[in-house]
């Protein structure tokens, strides 16, 4: 389970081989919740409201490198960071 990027106490990991549709986890404290890449989607889980806001943020920023990661864990090789909020 690669972390990809880490910004603000959320940690996001990208899973080899996992199931579509393409998605991330990102935890923030006792928090996980799994994000669709393309809509935003949460599919299960929760994150706090600012927790949930920051991630939207981030996810509208790395949309292409997010979809160049769920590819590259997809076929097992290992993603390339991804730069967090600053």
């Amino acid at each position: 389970m690669p972390i990809i990027s880490v910004f603000f106490g959320i940690v996001i990991r990208i899973y080899h081989a996992d199931h579509n549709p393409p998605h991330f986890h990102a935890t923030y404290g006792e928090f996980e919740a799994v994000f669709e890449i393309q809509s935003g989607k949460i599919l299960s889980g929760k994150l706090p409201p600012q927790g949930q806001k920051l991630v939207e943020q981030w996810r509208k920023l790395n949309i292409s490198n997010l979809n160049a990661a769920w590819f590259s864990a997809s076929t097992m090789k290992t993603p390339k960071r991804i730069k967090g909020l600053e």
